[in-house]
């Protein structure tokens, strides 16, 4: 398509879905790593494995931090809830 100038092409598009539950910190970073770093499969094998052994490091911390960030709204939401005065709610929220 040509639009004033501008070339636009069909680009890929990709869908991912749970059932019952939203996706965990795993399959976050998961994604995020897929959208952050492409090892070639002709890349020298010296290289690929670097980027391997780096790919793996950063799923560790990004699912350090996500779990960490998770873990902090959760705290939010429970005192949201005491502040509101639900009690009951904030104690389910905090068993998760």
């Amino acid at each position: 398509m040509n639009f004033e100038g501008v070339t636009l092409s069909p680009g890929i598009v990709e869908v991912q879905t749970t059932q019952h539950r939203g996706f965990t910190p795993e399959e976050v970073a998961e994604r995020c790593l897929d959208k952050l770093l492409n090892i070639s499969d002709t890349a020298p094998p010296a290289i690929r494995d670097q980027a391997i052994a780096y790919k793996e490091h950063m799923r560790a911390v990004l699912v350090f931090y996500m779990k960490e960030a998770v873990q902090s709204d959760r705290t939010t939401v429970n005192n949201a809830l005491l502040d509101a005065g639900h009690k009951d709610l904030a104690e389910l929220i905090r068993r998760l």
